[in-house]
Parts: C-alpha cells; sequence; structure tokens
C-alpha cells in the first residue's frame, strides 16, 4: 500500500492488521514501512515467595553491618522507659 491508500483506505488496512497481516508501505515503488499488528507483551512469571531463600539473600545483603538489637528489644526498652 502507498502512504496515501493507508491514509484513504485505514479500516481495510485497519482490518487487515487485526487478522495478522502485516503492511508494506510504499513510496514511488520503494519500501519506506512495514506496519506489524500489535502482540501483547507475555507478564513474566514469578517465582513464589521462599522465606529460607529470602533470609539468605537478607542475610547476604545485610552481612557487613554490626549486629542490631532486635525489634522486640528495642519495644521492651522503649516501653521500659
Amino acid at each position: 500500500m502507498t502512504i496515501r491508500e493507508v491514509r484513504l483506505q485505514w479500516p481495510h488496512a485497519e482490518k487487515a492488521l487485526a487478522g495478522g497481516e502485516e503492511i508494506i508501505v510504499t513510496r514511488d515503488g520503494q519500501p519506506v514501512a512495514r506496519l506489524l499488528p500489535y502482540v501483547h507483551p507475555r507478564k513474566a512469571s514469578r517465582k513464589s515467595f521462599d522465606p529460607e531463600d529470602h533470609l539468605r539473600q537478607m542475610r547476604r545483603f545485610w552481612k557487613d553491618l554490626p549486629e542490631q538489637p532486635s525489634t522486640d528489644a528495642l519495644l521492651a526498652r522503649d516501653r521500659d522507659e
């Protein structure tokens, strides 16, 4: 199809794209563009949460930090004050 045909006959071109066809757009008999039907990207599947793996990752991430008091210890200290 020429650029003009695409513009003037858009409903026909749209139906062709919806049917899975591709359209080569030409200017002076030379291809200048290719219209392709849109394909929805697939969502990457997420693996389920593994608490043991998460704990290993957290330990690797925080390994260089000094030992911190637990949340329970901090709460107990705040309640005593």
